[in-house]
C-alpha cells in the first residue's frame, strides 16, 4: 500500500534503523543520509519516511511530503555550505530526482540527490 514501509526496500529498512546509514538531518517526515557511491564531494539522499516508489507518485499523493523533500534538499546544501553560488568556486548545487530504471532509479522510494561540491556540466549524463 501507498505511504507504507516496504519489507524488500532497503530505505525503508534505513528509517526503520535495519540498515545503517550516515543521516546528516532528520524530521518528523524525513531523513537525510550520505550516499554510499558518492558522486560528487557531497552526495546526500533525502527521502520521505513514507514509502513511494518514485517522485511523481509521491507528488500527486502527498504534495506537502514532496515540498517537504525539496525544502529539506535546501536545508541539507545550506549546512554543508554548498547552497550559494556566490560562495566561491565549487558551490551551488544540484538536486536530482531519478525516475524509472532508464533513468537511473534503483532504489524504488523516492528519493532527492543533493550534489555539489564540485562544478557540473549541462546536460547531464
Amino acid at each position: 500500500m501507498a505511504g507504507e514501509p516496504q519489507a524488500d526496500c532497503l530505505f525503508c529498512k534505513i528509517v526503520a534503523g535495519e540498515v545503517p546509514a550516515t543521516v546528516v538531518r532528520e524530521s518528523q517526515t524525513i531523513i537525510a543520509f550520505r550516499d554510499i557511491n558518492p558522486q560528487a564531494p557531497t552526495h546526500v539522499l533525502v527521502i520521505p519516511k513514507a514509502h513511494y516508489p518514485d517522485a511523481t507518485t509521491l507528488a500527486a499523493a502527498e504534495p506537502q511530503l514532496a515540498v517537504d523533500v525539496l525544502l529539506e534538499a535546501g536545508e541539507v546544501a545550506e549546512a554543508e555550505n554548498i547552497a550559494a553560488s556566490d560562495r566561491g568556486p565549487g558551490t551551488g548545487y544540484r538536486v536530482v530526482f531519478n525516475t524509472g530504471s532508464g533513468a537511473g532509479q534503483t532504489v524504488f522510494h523516492a528519493h532527492a540527490h543533493v550534489l555539489g561540491g564540485r562544478g557540473f556540466n549541462w546536460p547531464p549524463g
